[in-house]
C-alpha cells in the first residue's frame, strides 16, 4: 500500500512548505512504497505533495506520483485502487482523453477533469 502525505500553507502569513518535513513524513512511509518516492512543491510554496510508491498496476516512471495532468494544473497523490480503471480509461479516450501512462491514478485525474 502506497504512502501519501500533504501540506497546505492555509493563512497567508504561513510559513511557506518546509521541503526538508515534507520529505522526512513521506521517508518515514518507506515500508509502505518502497519502490520508488516523489515530492511536488510549486514556486509560491504553499502546498506540498509527497508520496511512497509501491509500484502494482503501472511499473513504468510514467505511473510515478505526484501526478499532473498534461497542463500541470490538476496534481494529485493517490493511495488506493479504481477497480473499474480500464471501463473508465476506455470512456475517456472516446471522449479524447490521451494517456501517458497504464495507472489508474491518471484515470484519476482525467475522470476529475472530465466529470468534476
Amino acid at each position: 500500500m502506497c504512502g501519501i502525505t500533504a501540506t497546505f500553507s492555509y493563512h497567508p502569513d504561513a510559513p511557506p512548505v518546509d521541503q526538508g518535513e515534507l520529505t522526512r513524513v513521506r521517508d518515514a512511509m518507506e515500508r509502505r512504497g518502497p519502490d520508488d518516492a516523489g515530492l511536488w512543491i510549486p514556486e509560491h510554496k504553499r502546498v506540498g505533495l509527497a508520496h511512497r510508491r509501491l509500484a502494482i498496476i503501472d511499473l513504468s516512471e510514467q505511473g510515478a506520483q505526484p501526478m499532473a495532468t498534461p497542463n500541470g494544473r490538476l496534481r494529485t497523490v493517490f493511495n488506493g485502487k479504481l477497480y473499474n480503471y480500464r471501463e473508465l480509461r476506455a470512456r475517456l479516450q472516446a471522449q479524447g482523453h490521451a494517456f501517458c501512462s497504464e495507472s489508474d491514478t491518471e484515470v484519476l485525474l482525467h475522470a476529475y477533469r472530465e466529470y468534476g
